[in-house]
């Protein structure tokens, strides 16, 4: 289903209940009587903070996927962590989990140290073994923060190297210790989805984001996956995903009403997010100097990412 963002009808799936509350009485009402009446509705940013800031069964993992470079996965991934931190407050991490030489680090969160995922496998026995609460306060020293602390980041490595290293069982363990810590892990992925790293991120995330701009050869690749999770048995996955249109450009494109459509048979829900001047450098990404309409429009999406099918 198509979710663009400019303010739309309510989604099918997601129901709005009415609500009664005592409200005083009305001229010619009865003394002593208790009236009832229906609340204000509530308007749809609301809905979608209160979808945000719901209570989680258990930890959520959102992967962030395409296999081509340049779709805004990066950026997609440290939105996405923003704008549910800044509706929770806490409990965010965004995992640069690109094998070769990711730039989330870089473009999120204040680099307080130089360490990176490389130097927390190090310590990875040790700190596993630690108990809640002090493991949250051993893992915070591997990790950078938001400005506003709303979201954490675990960097990646520069060496690309180091990817050896992320094998399936290396990578379920990262995953299930992010979770011990936090609510919602937003991981960016990379580019090679015949590694094992790529495909034990999909198998084991709640929610795939797949990122696209409105080319042919980002539009192909994300329908190219798309095929292929269907044929290594994650089609359910594939078609509960979140389709996330980023324009690139501050003008109209021609191919994104028609983007919309396609995607929209594909997969469960259809995000546009818009240009933003601010995100055009590609240099550090401060949530608060997106435009009012860029952050409206995350919110929307984020809301899609975090919905229960």
């Amino acid at each position: 289903m198509e979710r663009g963002w400019q303010q739309e009808p309510t989604p099918r799936w997601r129901v709005l209940l009415d609500r009664a509350r005592v409200a005083p009485a009305s001229p010619g009402a009865v003394p002593g009587q208790i009236e009832w009446r229906a609340a204000a509705p509530q308007s749809d940013a609301d809905r979608e903070l209160s979808v945000l800031r719901q209570q989680l069964p258990r930890p959520r993992i959102i992967a962030f996927a395409n296999p081509k470079g340049g779709v805004h996965k990066t950026t997609a991934t440290v939105l996405a962590a923003a704008t549910i931190g800044n509706a929770r407050g806490r409990g965010v991490i965004a995992w640069d989990d690109n094998e070769l030489r990711g730039t989330l680090g870089l473009r999120a969160g204040s680099a307080r140290h130089a360490r990176t995922i490389r130097h927390l496998l190090a310590d990875l026995i040790e700190i596993e073994s630690i108990p809640m609460p002090e493991l949250a306060d051993r893992v915070d020293d591997y990790l950078r923060h938001a400005s506003d602390g709303t979201y954490d980041v675990l960097a990646g490595e520069e060496n690309p190297r180091f990817a050896q290293r992320l094998d399936q069982h290396t990578v379920r363990r990262v995953l299930d210790l992010l979770c011990r810590t936090h609510d919602v892990v937003c991981v960016d992925t990379g580019n090679n989805v015949e590694s094992p790293n790529w495909q034990t991120v999909l198998r084991a995330c709640d929610q795939l984001v797949i990122t696209t701009v409105p080319r042919e050869d980002a539009a192909f690749t994300a329908d190219w996956m798309i095929d292929l999770l269907h044929e290594i048995g994650l089609g359910e996955l594939a078609n509960n995903a979140v389709t996330l249109l980023s324009c690139a450009t501050p003008g109209p494109s021609q191919m994104l009403d028609d983007l919309r459509k396609h995607f929209a048979t594909r997969t469960r829900s259809v995000v546009t997010v818009p240009f933003d001047p601010s995100l055009e450098t590609g240099s550090s990404i401060d949530y608060a100097a997106l435009q009012p309409m860029t952050k409206r429009a995350w919110l929307t999406a984020a809301t899609a990412m975090m919905e229960q099918s």
